[in-house]
Parts: structure tokens; C-alpha cells; sequence
């Protein structure tokens, strides 16, 4: 707790002087004082703050102090200019942002019209020179669009929630101490002061899955290698490593609650659904196989207070309820269609609240929500309720989900789409309900990518990027509050919050784990921000153009991989009689991978 003390006493360091941007802006030149100062970082007056809050300047642009006028906290004071896609650092209304595009825009291209020669000296000016106008003219107007849509539903970022100085104040006098832990995980003015802290460097392969246990003292981390490591994370170092059992990527490892540590789940590329013991001793007793799908099984979803208790879900389209308590512990819940054709499966996640509601999604555009007590496949295939934005719906470009997941509550559900963008919906909205939020500028295409919440009451919404980079959104503006560089390999997968600490555990496809905190002096610039979001729209863009061509190349790769892969499989399983693993089978077992993915965990595996 001294730590926390010193730490916000850092972040508030001259908490108590008023910033001096606030003393030199005027109500009537604040835009202008803006404009004139390149980078500036002063954070622009809100327009949801009340004549209380900040007194009104006087006649000469000074401000004037108010009588009670409370204490401006310095840490409070996060930056909000550095929130828009305006370089200048203006926060002010789309309208009048757009409004002073299209001025300048209009401006440019009078001067080009004036500098062009009369009819009488054309023959001087080359054609080439006008093509060269035109396509300004045309770079400007798609500027202006790319603008207009990366500004497009946001909201105000409103005022933090949370301010150092008077917070420890308060904590110094016993008033609200048990709270404070939980309101510093959820404060934005942390969360800009994230920073790469280390490494945990074991794997020899990318990273597919990160997971703490419910204590947050150990991380689990499962790779394209085979293996999966328990880490003591604070130490940096590997307290157990073996091997998982699998004979492809692992792609999820989990802790199940309340087991004191001694039981991972697992699943992998090869469909198996494997349970490891681990003891005391910091070592793996064995695994066991306890279901079996026919494609790649991507995610597990656990039930928050059972130990024996999780779900599965796979590109077979089928989902298994697993209890460990039984002979036979897979028993198949529901195969997920649409009509009659199979969805493939990528991700699954229970409602912490309500734990009989859980959601899937895949191969298609719509977010499941199937209830365990009375699913009936033929009363609309089992479905309690589906979402999807509405603009998907109809659309014909082949939009998959890659993750989906309940926040803290149960009462929302993010969901991140490939090659889209992430949607925020309510859960208890009735079926066939739009989305409420949406959250732009990241890149989801070259592999199944994650999504997360940040924060003890879901404040934010954490993505990698294939760009390489981290976002994080505020989820209730949408408005992005941090921009980190994750992987050099150039793609962020799993991003994994600590439970009850201001850090997070992120990998990709460099074969290490990387370690984040809020240990920055000051708050995130956001520099080179806009440039990434809009080369990362253009890619996506072009990408849809060419989609065809890009799934007929990908396609081919898996299919050769998988050749290459069952080849040597049947090398190793000559002279044997069959699978000598320890195992419980289940009667929809398969040993057979039938039915490769259209996306691949990892692509340079």
C-alpha cells in the first residue's frame, strides 16, 4: 500500500498549481490559442463543464478565481485533448470540425483554379499537370471522408472519475480505503501512464493464450510450441513448464476457479479438450483428454464459481458442457446452425451473472445466446436470442467473429469482427437488437484475434492489431486513451488484464509474453495515432476489394499445411493400435479433423 501511496502521489505531483493553459485561454480565442501552438497538449475546456466548475474569464481573457473554487488535481487533468484525431488538439463538435475541413479544402482548390492558365495560354500547361491537380483534389477528398468516418459516433470523453489527491486524502482518514484498489484499476489517468515493464521469455513459438488465476500470483501462457508455462509473473521467471499433450497449437489455457491452482483446461488446433493436474511440488502430474471435436477447438469458457464445471466450443459447430465429476465428462450441448448449415465456432464465453446464458460466435456475423436449461434445436435452433449490427446483416462480405466476451456484470457483450470493427451490445436488449457502441482504427485480419475489458467495472476496451500495436477505447466514448506498440512481430493476439492490479499481460506472434503497468511520467501523446488508424482503414479497404483472391490464397496454404501435417501424423502412427493418451472419450468423439477453419491462430506457424 506504501507503493500505491508514492505512486499517486507521483501522478499528482503540483496537483495543487493550476495548469497554466487554463490561465492564457480565453472563452472567445481558446480554438485560435489552440491552433497556434503545434502539439500542444493543453486539455480544452469540456463542454459539459458548468460555470462552477471553471470560472468565466473577464473582460481581458483572464480568468477570474471563484470564491470556493475547489483544487484542480493535476492527475485528473488526462490529457483530453489528446484524444482526437485532430493534430491541432481540438476537441470541439464534429460539425465544426468538418465544417473547417471543407473551408480548407475549398480554399486549396480556388488557389489551384486561379494558378491554372486561360484558354489562350493552355497550350502551355501539360496534361500531366492537370492529371497531377486532379489526383490532389481526389487524395484531399478521401482525406476529408477518412476524417469524417474515424470521428463518426464518438462522444465527449466526460470528466475521470477518479482523482489522486483527494482519493488518498480520503483513504488517510479511513473513508472509502476498501474502494480505493478498485478505483485506481479503473482510472483513465493510469491507464494513459501504461508502459512495457518486461519480458517472460520461455516459448519457442507465438503465444497463443495468457490466463492469471483468480489470485493474480500466476500467469499460464500456451504456445504454437506445444508446451504451456505457469509463470510467477512479479519474479519473472517459469515455476512449472510442460508438455500439454497436444499434437497442435494450443491455442487456450485456464485455470478453473476454486481448484488452488491444481487444474488447467485446455484445447488446441487439434480439437482435443485436455485437463492437466498440476501439484504442489510445481510439477504436472498428467493430462487428460476429456472431449474431442472434428476441427480446431479456439476457446474455453468457465462457469466463475465451479471447479469442475466449463464449456467448449469448436469449428465443428458443436458446443460441450464438461464436468469433470462424471465418467464421461463431455456431453454435447448444441450444434450451432443457421438454417441448415453449420457455424464454425471461434469463441465462447458464460454470462458471470447469470452462468446458464452463454454466447458464441464464428463463422458468420451473429452473436448466440443460448440458455442451458431449455435449449430445443427445433425451436429455432436452440437460439434464445441473436445480434448483429444492423449493417452486417444483409452485407455480403464474408464477416466472421473472432471473440466475444460478457462484461463484469453480465449486462454487455464486445464482440470483435474480422476485418470490421469491435461492437459493444446489450445483453438484455430482445432479439435482433443493434449495437450501442462501436470502436474503431485497429486492424482484425491475419489471425483469430482477442478483445478484452480493462478495468474492475469493464471502464475500457483493450484489442491488438495486426499493425502491431495495442488499443485501448474508453467504453463509454469510444474515444481511443492509449496507443502502445505491442509485438515486432507485427500482430497482437491475447491481451490479459491483471484481476485485481493496474497492469495487463499481452503476446502475439514474437514468442514472449510482455508485461505492462502504469509507470509512465506522464500520459500517452498518442503520437502517430491517426496515421496508423488510417493506413490500417486503407489496408482494410483494399483488402474487401480483393477478398477473393486473398481467401483462395489463404485457403490453399491450410489445406497444404494440413496435408503436410496428417502425413506425418500417419508416419508416427504406423505399427501403433491407437491413441495411447490416458483419456475419458465421449460418444461424439472424433480423432478426425474434418473441415479446415477460413482464419488460422497463427500465420507464420
Amino acid at each position: 500500500m506504501a507503493e500505491a501511496d508514492g505512486k499517486a502521489s507521483e501522478l499528482n505531483g503540483g496537483s495543487e498549481e493550476p495548469d497554466p493553459g487554463e490561465d492564457q485561454r480565453g472563452e472567445g480565442d481558446a480554438s485560435t490559442a489552440t491552433e497556434g501552438q503545434s502539439g500542444s497538449q493543453a486539455a480544452p475546456k469540456k463542454a459539459g463543464d458548468s460555470a462552477k466548475d471553471k470560472p468565466m474569464p473577464d473582460a481581458e481573457g483572464e480568468r477570474v478565481p471563484g470564491e470556493g473554487e475547489e483544487e484542480e488535481d493535476t492527475d485528473s487533468m488526462d490529457g483530453s485533448g489528446l484524444y482526437s484525431l485532430n493534430e491541432e488538439g481540438e476537441r470541439d463538435g464534429e460539425g465544426g470540425r468538418r465544417e473547417r475541413v471543407k473551408e480548407r479544402d475549398a480554399v486549396k482548390r480556388a488557389a489551384r483554379k486561379r494558378n491554372r492558365p486561360s484558354d489562350g495560354t493552355a497550350h502551355h500547361s501539360s496534361s500531366s499537370e492537370l492529371e497531377e491537380e486532379e489526383e490532389e483534389e481526389q487524395e484531399e477528398e478521401d482525406e476529408q471522408a477518412m476524417d469524417v468516418w474515424l470521428g463518426a459516433e464518438l462522444r465527449d470523453l466526460g470528466r475521470p472519475s477518479w482523482r489522486a489527491v483527494p482519493s488518498l486524502r480520503l483513504r488517510e482518514i479511513g473513508r472509502g480505503s476498501h474502494q480505493f484498489v478498485r478505483r485506481v484499476c479503473g482510472a483513465r489517468g493510469l491507464v494513459q501512464r501504461l508502459e512495457l515493464q518486461g519480458r517472460l521469455e520461455r516459448h519457442t513459438g507465438c503465444v497463443n493464450t495468457l490466463h492469471f488465476n483468480p489470485s493474480g500470483t500466476r500467469l499460464a501462457s500456451g504456445s504454437d510450441d506445444l508446451r504451456v508455462v505457469v509463470w510467477d509473473w512479479a519474479r519473472r521467471r517459469a515455476e512449472l513448464e510442460f508438455d500439454s499433450g497436444h499434437k497442435s497449437n494450443v491455442f487456450q489455457a485456464k485455470f478453473l476457479p476454486h481448484s488452488g491452482d491444481s487444474t488447467l483446461a485446455m484445447c488446441a488446433r487439434d480439437g482435443q479438450i485436455r485437463v492437466a493436474e498440476l501439484s504442489a511440488m510445481q510439477r504436472c502430474k498428467n493430462t487428460k483428454r476429456v472431449a474431442q471435436h472434428k476441427g480446431a477447438a479456439h476457446k474455453l469458457a468457465l462457469e466463475p464459481d465451479s471447479p469442475c464445471c466449463f464449456l467448449s466450443a469448436g469449428e465443428d459447430a458443436v458446443v460441450f458442457g464438461i464436468d469433470l465429476r462424471l465418467d464421461r465428462p463431455a456431453n454435447k450441448l448444441v450444434v450451432v446452425k443457421e438454417g441448415d448449415k453449420k457455424v464454425g465456432l471461434y469463441t465462447i464465453f458464460v454470462n458471470p451473472v447469470n452462468t446458464h446464458h452463454f454466447a458464441v460466435g464464428g463463422r458468420d456475423q451473429y452473436v448466440r445466446i443460448y440458455d442451458q436449461r431449455k435449449i430445443n434445436e427445433n425451436d429455432n435452433n436452440g437460439v434464445l436470442k441473436k445480434f448483429c449490427p444492423s449493417h452486417l446483416v444483409s452485407s455480403e462480405s464474408k464477416t466472421n467473429i473472432t471473440c466475444l466476451l460478457y462484461s463484469h456484470d453480465g449486462t454487455e457483450l464486445l464482440t470483435s469482427y474480422n476485418d470490421e470493427d469491435i461492437y459493444l451490445f446489450d445483453s438484455s436488449h430482445s432479439d435482433g437488437a443493434d449495437y450501442c457502441r462501436r470502436y474503431k482504427g485497429h486492424r482484425n485480419n491475419a489471425t483469430v484475434k482477442g478483445v478484452n475489458f480493462y478495468g474492475p467495472s469493464s471502464e475500457f476496451v483493450i484489442s491488438g492489431s495486426d499493425c502491431g500495436h495495442i488499443y485501448l477505447w474508453d467504453k463509454v466514448s469510444a474515444c481511443i486513451v492509449q496507443f502502445m506498440e505491442g509485438d515486432r512481430g507485427g500482430v497482437v493476439n491475447c491481451l490479459e488484464p491483471h484481476p485485481h492490479l493496474p497492469g495487463l499481460a499481452t503476446s502475439g506472434l514474437d514468442h514472449d509474453v510482455k508485461l505492462w503497468a502504469p509507470t509512465a511520467e506522464n500520459p500517452t501523446g498518442l503520437k502517430g495515432l491517426k496515421d496508423v488508424m488510417k493506413k490500417n482503414k486503407r489496408e482494410r479497404d483494399e483488402d474487401t476489394v480483393r477478398h477473393g483472391d486473398q481467401y483462395d490464397t489463404q485457403l490453399l496454404w491450410f489445406l497444404m499445411r494440413h496435408m503436410r501435417n496428417r502425413r506425418s501424423q500417419r508416419t508416427r502412427r504406423e505399427g501403433a493400435e491407437g491413441d495411447t493418451d490416458e483419456s475419458w472419450s465421449s460418444p461424439d468423439s472424433s480423432d478426425e479433423e474434418d473441415g479446415g477453419p477460413d482464419h488460422v491462430q497463427c500465420m507464420s506457424s
